[in-house]
């Protein structure tokens, strides 16, 4: 791809056919938890957990988007949205995670392709983004092989009803954070702290995705890939580094780019698993090619050695590491903005990994925005979204294979832990009465579009 600078008229444009977007999550805004044959997953488990989830919110009606979908859609395409990465609620289709598909369930995604598709928007389709059939939980979720096998099945059962119309998928959605947050951690769901657990769940995360990816190319399925949420980890001390770095970075690049783990991970990780549930042939499958690499960004990390500092629960066996915290602005969430990072991290995986498209599958920022005179004036999301976008034609500019950007998220959600506490959408959402109103960022970003640049 090529990428001009600035044009006479002051616009710095990107590629010709980049894709500009939005994306979502189910779990995180379609409500209607009960409805049409849906059961229940791991979040709906976690967040009737007392003391688990911001004030008890949960996602029983969240956005209501399975009811409002085809206004919601409509806004969409007001703004300019040229895509739209949503995710499939497992539960919806396969209610105990195995068996015959609940038809109900994919209706509603049909629809809801199809009316995509009729307002000229590209439906980008994740199979997983977090909410697992309770009934696989059970049965021991992802520190089970079961699970990945039962996740292939129904990669294979969703793309037999929507793939003459979808042709780009992705499996998986930021399996760190399922892993690590939800096995090691107990941040997420399911709510173990269990850091062997979370090793072999990150194994069978990723082997649930290579066996997807084998279905579905089996299917025909046209663009395959998974998202990762990565980060540079920075720091002088490169021992100190590379414990962060090879638990949220390399323990998933290097599998599905290189076909192998990292022997520093395996090594620092022995204490904890003997690494049995890896069987031969699973890197095979885990590093077959893929057509598109998602990268979500919001943050870099800064770490230096400390002696005598306990482990940070995300990150096990990083005992002795300090993460700091650098002065500067940050969002709501309390992450350092830094959207040079962005441009750090396109580049170190065009320099450290064999070629492959890449995709911002999501970045954006939670900020405390107010409903006023029917306006939510987020300035600072329009500069951090600006700045974030220049980081990405930076990277272009220095030869990053760059195809598309999808801002997180299109309305404002159910936040996981953080409940409706935390706002990231370019529409605002009064969840006493549904209605949405698209922020000044959304107004911007159409004009973002509208022009292919800045």
């Amino acid at each position: 791809m090529t990428v001009s600078t600035e044009l006479a008229q002051g616009i710095l444009e990107f590629p010709p056919g980049f894709m500009w977007g939005t994306a979502t999550a189910s779990y995180q805004i379609e409500g209607a938890a009960r409805e049409d044959g849906r059961g229940p997953s791991i979040w709906d488990t976690f967040a009737r957990t007392p003391g688990k989830v911001h004030l008890g919110h949960t996602g029983e009606v969240a956005c209501d988007h399975y009811h409002r979908y085809t206004a919601d859609v409509a806004t969409m395409a007001e703004l300019g949205m040229g895509a739209y990465r949503f995710s499939v609620a497992w539960p919806r289709i396969q209610p105990d995670g195995s068996g015959p598909a609940n038809s109900r369930g994919l209706d509603f995604y049909d629809r809801l392709v199809d009316e995509l598709r009729g307002h000229g928007i590209t439906p980008i389709l994740t199979l997983y983004h977090w909410d697992l059939p309770q009934t696989l939980e059970d049965h021991g979720g992802w520190t089970s092989r079961d699970t990945a096998e039962r996740f292939a099945e129904y990669a294979a059962i969703v793309h037999r009803r929507l793939g003459d119309r979808v042709d780009m998928w992705t499996t998986l959605n930021e399996p760190w954070c399922s892993a690590f947050l939800g096995y090691a951690a107990g941040l997420h769901a399911p709510g173990r702290t269990e850091p062997g657990a979370a090793f072999a769940a990150a194994h069978h995360l990723l082997l649930g995705h290579g066996l997807a990816t084998r279905e579905l190319r089996r299917a025909g399925a046209r663009e395959v890939g998974i998202t990762l949420n990565l980060a540079p980890v920075r720091g002088s001390d490169l021992t100190a580094v590379a414990v962060p770095d090879g638990i949220l970075n390399r323990i998933f690049l290097d599998p599905v780019l290189r076909g192998e783990y990292p022997t520093d991970v395996i090594r620092r990780a022995e204490r904890f698993t003997d690494w049995s549930f890896v069987r031969d042939g699973d890197l095979t499958l885990i590093g077959a090619p893929i057509d598109m690499l998602g990268v979500n960004y919001y943050h870099p990390f800064q770490v230096e050695p400390r002696p005598g500092q306990p482990a940070n629960p995300v990150f096990p066996g990083s005992e002795g590491i300090g993460f700091i915290d650098k002065p500067g602005p940050t969002t709501a969430m309390g992450w350092p903005i830094e959207a040079d990072g962005l441009t750090e991290l396109l580049v170190g995986l065009k320099r450290d990994y064999p070629p492959v498209p890449l995709v911002i599958t999501e970045n954006g920022a939670a900020f405390d925005d107010v409903l006023a005179g029917g306006r939510v004036a987020d300035n600072r999301r329009i500069e951090f979204l600006d700045a974030h976008f220049r980081a990405a034609h930076a990277a272009i500019a220095a030869g990053v294979d760059l195809r598309g950007y999808l801002v997180w998220s299109f309305m404002d959600n159910f936040e996981w832990a953080y409940g409706y506490d935390k706002r990231f959408g370019l529409v605002y959402v009064d969840y006493a009465t549904q209605e949405r109103t698209p922020k000044d960022s959304a107004h911007w970003y159409r004009e973002v579009i509208r022009r292919n640049g800045l």
